[in-house]
């Protein structure tokens, strides 16, 4: 079961399911990750997105199954997007009706991967807009938005045993510079990354 904040999302990024490294919806944002389960994208640590693929559809019920499973076992916000093609045009009235009405999720039907790539760069946009609401009205916030933006720092904190590029973010989002990263205590950083991974890099 995945619930509300037990994923944290980089700020202007997207955390995707390993199975679409490759495919069209995959860019720049999006950040590879196994072991997700039911969903396939997490937008942020509240919203997340199940994609339902023309195959899916035509394949029969097992994609009902799995948004119900989802909705049953997850306190995430669900946003649902569906390939709706020709093909798969005779089902969609079906799956509006589950999504819509009976599990209570947002729904929005696509043309094919591509365009659905294309929706999630703009979620992901919106999403940013409303944080920066926050972020703008704090200097201090600001200040440390635009040292994540140095790529060679970025570089740097990934260097570190068992930080990967999404622990990487998280860090320099949290402390801002590696001068305050090193300085950081095990507790301070187990806040971010965890009990294993803080040890790492305490002991780095």
């Amino acid at each position: 079961p995945v619930t509300a904040g037990s994923i944290t999302v980089p700020y202007g990024h997207v955390i995707g399911n390993e199975k679409w490294r490759g495919s069209e919806v995959a860019h720049p944002q999006l950040i590879f990750e196994d072991g997700l389960g039911l969903v396939d994208f997490h937008l942020s640590n509240r919203t997340c997105i199940l994609y339902i693929s023309e195959a899916d559809l035509v394949a029969g019920d097992e994609y009902k199954r799995r948004l119900v499973r989802f909705r049953n076992a997850s306190s995430l916000g669900g946003i649902v997007i569906v390939e709706k093609t020709q093909i798969s045009d005779q089902y969609f009235l079906a799956v509006q009706k589950l999504v819509v009405l009976e599990l209570g999720m947002v729904l929005l039907p696509v043309a094919n991967q591509g365009e659905a790539g294309q929706l999630i760069t703009q979620l992901v946009s919106f999403y940013v807009r409303e944080q920066s609401k926050d972020h703008n009205s704090n200097p201090f916030l600001r200040k440390q938005c635009a040292q994540l933006a140095e790529p060679s720092v970025f570089r740097a904190v990934q260097q570190i045993p068992g930080v990967g590029k999404t622990k990487a973010l998280l860090l320099l989002q949290q402390f801002g510079s590696i001068h305050r990263l090193c300085n950081a205590s095990v507790k301070e950083l187990e806040l971010v990354v965890g009990q294993t991974v803080a040890q790492q890099i305490y002991t780095f």
